[in-house]
């Protein structure tokens, strides 16, 4: 079985492609360009095609530079997630590969950059080399252009012993082109999976460093060290009759000696609008730094999970939305990601955390959650928030049927979920396209079920109240137990309760085989439309995305899965 499925990986690639034909289209065009535009032809005898290929990268670059800021500005990408007209279906799941495109597109600017550096270093070496006594003719005569009153110069280099390093260090573009380079080197460096979770702060220190990138860039074309015949000296002095009689460029009336001007940059006019966003972006993030987070209670679970609940002025959220937190006791640069854990009709909000890292770790010991006695109220640290911000988990409702999977702590953006299910339930009012919903967790620790086993028994005795038993299908597989618990299970085995979760349904033991329950959800459903909703591990979300391509349906009228990953 295939299916609708793949309009959503489609997207996804048709995005991709699109971007990388604009790409190609930008360079060979503006290669081609450079490569027969008339003003440039006595610069190409000097440099070759090595000038298209400097200039048709630089191209390229400035687009991606345009494109880079704008993944990773959050606010906007919830306010176009929150706008329903402009952004559908298909579309709006794209929204949650927002960082798989900023590394796409900061690998077209190391590529790009690569080639624009690579293509001036020879450039500036045949700039050098055409000062020598071995330049003869043509390219000699170009080269001495600018030595007299009244010319201007073609080659930047003036003398042929003078050092490239020593001449390239001498120009606003050499330095700033030094500049962007180590900045742009810092900045990928760093941002490897290995790095961050080694140091966030090196992380976030360097990748800063984007600051000094953008400026060096604006800066970067003024030094105009590639140079072109201007348009008056091209009325006057016609290239094809002329380039051959460069001896007689002082004397003949008909072919005056060539003058040239450098291009203006241009640089600027595409990255002014992205940074002007972004630079929104953070006076938005600095003004919620500002407001007042008032914690209202501290509650330390198993496993190293401490729930926090807090409160905001003008605080509005919606399921499965995450905020950014910051801790100043800690660190005043890291801001971390966490799902909120409240529904939207609670007075509060609240998100619950695992000691998963070094921050993570010192922000429970912080709060006396790591063996100690809990802080009091006015000894708390101060923390601050940003967001919240949209996720996939947000598009739960909009699907007939849901389906949603959690590994571990990832269980967290499903918490607000099914809260805010229970409320919606209890609304009599309230009309839901939503009628059936599948909740998978799967756990090592057992001892992790604890904090959220009342909040599915609450939901459980509410569902049975109201006669709506079928609406949500829960099941819990515990993969990690000793012997110790093997035999307290055993011996405590009730008919009626599951001895882990106190819960009606039953802990399976075990892996689920996802073969089994896709089959048997598109059996149920044979004609609906099925949200797949996964928050947890790399593997075992190509699991699932394979799951949802193998049982989706080619019949257009048939089942489909439409698969979403939570991601920050």
């Amino acid at each position: 079985m295939m299916g609708c499925w793949v309009l959503n990986e489609g997207l996804s690639i048709i995005l991709v492609l699109s971007w990388l034909g604009v790409n190609l289209y930008l360079f060979i065009d503006t290669f081609y360009w450079y490569e027969e535009e008339e003003s440039f032809h006595y610069t190409r005898v000097i440099l070759g095609s090595t000038l298209a290929w400097a200039r048709a990268s630089a191209l390229c670059l400035n687009f991606n530079c345009m494109l880079i800021l704008i993944p990773i500005s959050r606010n906007l990408i919830s306010f176009i997630r929150g706008t329903s007209i402009c952004c559908k279906g298909p579309w709006r799941r794209q929204l949650d590969k927002n960082l798989k495109f900023h590394k796409l597109v900061a690998y077209g600017i190391a590529v790009n950059a690569t080639i624009h550096v690579v293509a001036h270093f020879f450039n500036l070496e045949r700039y050098r080399w055409s000062q020598s006594k071995e330049a003869q003719g043509l390219l000699a005569a170009l080269s001495k252009l600018g030595s007299t009153p009244n010319e201007s110069y073609l080659n930047p280099i003036r003398t042929f012993p003078m050092n490239t390093t020593t001449e390239l260090l001498r120009t606003i573009a050499g330095v700033t082109g030094l500049v962007i380079s180590l900045a742009l080197v810092l900045i990928m460096t760093s941002s490897t999976e290995f790095i961050r979770q080694a140091s966030y702060e090196l992380f976030w220190c360097t990748h800063h460093v984007f600051i000094v990138f953008f400026l060096s860039l604006a800066i970067h074309g003024m030094g105009r060290i590639v140079r072109g015949q201007t348009q008056d000296s091209l009325s006057l002095h016609n290239i094809t009759f002329c380039r051959d009689r460069y001896a007689e460029w002082q004397t003949e009336a008909q072919c005056p000696v060539p003058q040239f001007s450098g291009k203006e940059p241009s640089a600027w006019k595409w990255i002014l609008g992205p940074v002007v966003l972004y630079a929104c972006e953070r006076i938005i993030r600095f003004w919620r730094f500002q407001q007042e987070v008032v914690i209202t209670k501290v509650v330390s679970h198993p496993s190293g999970v401490l729930e926090l609940h807090m409160k905001k002025r003008g605080f509005k959220m919606a399921p499965g939305q995450y905020i950014l937190v910051q801790c100043s006791a800690i660190s005043s640069l890291e801001w971390h990601p966490f799902t909120l854990t409240s529904a939207p009709q609670e007075d509060f909000f609240s998100v619950h955390i695992r000691a998963a890292g070094d921050w993570t770790a010192a922000l429970l010991e912080a709060f006396g959650a790591e063996g100690q006695a809990l802080q009091e109220p006015w000894r708390l640290p101060r923390l601050a928030v940003d967001g919240p911000f949209g996720a996939a988990l947000t598009d739960v409702f909009h699907y007939p049927v849901s389906v949603c999977i959690a590994a571990g702590i990832g269980v967290t953006p499903f918490a607000a979920l099914l809260k805010s299910i229970w409320y919606k339930c209890s609304e009599a009012q309230t009309p839901l396209k939503l009628s059936k919903v599948y909740f998978y967790w799967i756990c090592r620790d057992a001892r992790a079920f604890e904090w959220f086993a009342d909040l599915l028994l609450s939901l459980e005795t509410r569902m049975s109240e109201q006669g709506k038993t079928h609406f949500l299908s829960y099941h819990i597989f515990l993969t990690g137990w000793d012997e110790n618990q093997a035999v307290h299970i055993a011996l405590h085995w009730d008919e009626n309760t599951d001895v882990i979760t106190g819960l009606k349904q039953k802990t399976f033991y075990g892996r689920p085989n996802w073969n089994n329950e896709f089959k048997q959800i598109a059996y149920s459903h044979p004609s609906s439309s099925i949200g797949v909703f996964f928050c947890g591990p790399k593997a075992l979300s190509k699991t699932l995305q394979k799951m949802c391509r193998l049982y989706s349906s080619a019949d257009p009228r048939g089942v489909h899965f439409y698969y979403n990953k939570e991601s920050f």
